[in-house]
């Protein structure tokens, strides 16, 4: 099998929780070398969160696969020389401290420049390093919250509503890693590092899409729509006599099949639904029309037909059910990773697909510390000194 993409680069993370986890994750999966540096005791929060299973995190063991842990005291002035040597060697830095902390602890640019003048430094962070927000703590539903999001997400009855999955930790996190990806590229052809900064707000901002290309060129706020579409009509989730359908008949042609499946092409010829702009003032006539058309089948005799006739739809599943789904399962987006002494940890597989050189899992999660002292001595550092380290309470 051919050498994975970033096999041979060298992160040191000094992330925690999730945004920075995902980036770093992201780059183990594509080969580097990522060394999770965590503070004694505890570790990463992570490790306490989520679903545990005989003592031990599968929330943290899905994002922090294809890493070494490392435990350094940063909080003093011994662990913070071990973290210069660590950053010495190593291709990228990787932190999620809100801006000017890394400073504060001795490492800004000019002493990280002085240190690896090559490094690459993934900063991910809530609102960016300039501007009136830079010191506020930052979390994912803050960030939903003012980036705009939530008030796009849900109806004009419910409120606004944040998305289930931390989107605004993930994005950022994405955002990181592909920012890795191109400033290794040119510290390769040009020699030099540079910083690569990630928001959490900016990230989401972003992802915003048609809404703010709306607010950007009219000026007009749009509206929480739920699941209808806010610039196409019909479009959304419709009422099978088992349960709901999403459809998505999002280009005339489309439209026009869909229409045609259920024996109602007729109303294109209605004035009330002639043209998109009719449809969306008709939404609620239009989609009663529709939801009693197909109250009249199953879920899966719809979502067959409709697709058969080239139209986009599918069922509401459970996640329960997504992981079963025969699709998913051909994708792999379910794997089965072995944790000695924990037994098998299953999580989500890897999204990005490369013919030649794929993600793999090449390590589990690790044990708090695990590889403290293998890293260290990749470093240069001697049996005695690491001892030395270790009685202190250093590592």
């Amino acid at each position: 099998m051919a050498e994975q993409p970033l096999a041979g680069i060298r992160v040191v993370d000094l992330t925690r929780i999730l945004s920075g986890p995902f980036c770093t994750m992201i780059l183990g999966d594509l080969g580097a070398e990522v060394i999770k540096v965590e503070p004694p005791g505890r570790g990463d929060h992570v490790r306490q969160l989520g679903s545990i299973v005989d003592g031990f995190s599968w929330y943290f063991a899905a994002f922090n696969r294809n890493k070494r842990s490392v435990v350094i005291d940063l909080k003093s002035d011994e662990g913070k020389a071990v973290l210069a040597r660590l950053i010495a060697g190593a291709d990228v830095l990787a932190e999620n401290f809100r801006p000017g902390v890394l400073a504060e602890m001795g490492f800004g640019a000019d002493r990280l420049a002085a240190l690896n003048p090559r490094l690459v430094v993934a900063s991910v962070n809530g609102y960016g390093s300039e501007g009136p927000y830079v010191d506020r703590p930052a979390f994912d539903f803050i960030t939903q919250a003012m980036s705009g999001f939530m008030s796009v997400n849900g109806t004009p009855e419910s409120g606004p509503l944040r998305a289930a999955p931390p989107l605004t930790d993930l994005i950022a996190g994405l955002y990181a890693a592909l920012g890795v990806v191109a400033a290794l590229r040119v510290r390769d052809r040009d020699g030099i590092g540079q910083t690569v900064e990630a928001s959490m707000m900016n990230g989401m901002i972003s992802m915003m899409a048609y809404l703010a290309s709306t607010q950007l060129a009219t000026g007009a706020t749009p509206p929480p729509t739920g699941n209808d579409h806010p610039v196409a009509s019909p479009y959304g989730l419709f009422h099978a006599s088992d349960g709901d359908v999403a459809v998505a008949p999002s280009t005339p042609p489309i439209l026009k099949r869909f229409l045609a499946a259920l024996g109602l092409e007729h109303l294109l010829d209605d004035p009330r639904f002639c043209s998109n702009a009719e449809r969306i003032r008709n939404r609620a006539a239009l989609n009663a029309l529709i939801d009693e058309r197909m109250r009249g089948d199953t879920q899966q005799n719809w979502v067959a037909r409709l697709n058969a006739a080239g139209v986009p739809s599918g069922r509401v599943q459970s996640l329960a059910e997504v992981f079963e789904d025969p699709q998913v399962v051909a994708q792999e987006m379910v794997i089965d990773v072995p944790h000695p002494g924990r037994g098998t940890v299953r999580m989500t597989g890897f999204p990005l697909k490369l013919s030649q050189t794929p993600c793999r899992v090449n390590r589990p999660a690790p044990e708090l510390g695990a590889d403290t002292e293998a890293v260290l001595g990749e470093f240069g550092l001697g049996a005695a000194e690491i001892a030395a380290l270790k009685e202190r309470g250093v590592i």
